[in-house]
């Protein structure tokens, strides 16, 4: 039912669904472009028509009651900005601690334009030794779905420059802020 919903939602919306990617336990999903709030809501939409849940992380203040139950519903990960571990090593942490966990990170870090990724995504990825799936929010084919699994090989800058370019040609909500 909740697939049924989902898909229904994007396709009222004018979206289709592209590839579920493979399925795997532990990932983290690099999304991109990132150029709207509409991307989260496009986003869930998928997760929902496909069947699976992905996680994001937001600042801890916003987990207080009642919304801390919503976002917390939603996938949501209260990261402690003021604890002296690193976001890399409280997000291995967690991979650690779960059977399952698909973690969503946006690598521009914002929905402003940007000539550098942020690499968060992928040190945290080689940090706990899972995958990244190459998920993608095209507005120009109006379709979302996940394009590949990849292995980071800890070759940072080779890897990133293979990550960003599967992703030419994609268009953002906003396409003057993704290059």
């Amino acid at each position: 039912m909740k697939k049924r919903l989902g898909k229904w939602l994007l396709g009222l919306m004018g979206w289709h669904v592209g590839p579920a990617g493979d399925e795997v336990a532990k990932c983290v999903i690099c999304v991109a472009p990132h150029t709207s709030n509409m991307d989260f809501i496009i986003g869930e939409l998928f997760y929902l028509a496909i069947g699976k849940q992905a996680a994001f992380l937001m600042k801890k203040e916003w987990f207080t009651f009642p919304l801390g139950l919503f976002f917390r519903a939603l996938g949501g990960v209260p990261i402690d900005r003021s604890r002296n571990t690193s976001m890399t090593e409280q997000m291995a942490a967690e991979f650690a601690r779960r059977d399952r966990f698909r973690l969503a990170i946006t690598p521009e870090g914002t929905r402003k334009r940007v000539d550098e990724w942020k690499r968060g995504f992928y040190y945290i990825a080689l940090k706990a030794g899972v995958p990244i799936q190459l998920g993608y929010i095209d507005y120009g084919r109006k379709e979302v779905g996940i394009m590949e699994t990849f292995r980071p090989t800890g070759d940072a800058e080779a890897d990133i420059q293979y990550i960003r370019s599967r992703y030419e040609g994609m268009t953002g909500n906003h396409s003057e802020r993704f290059q």
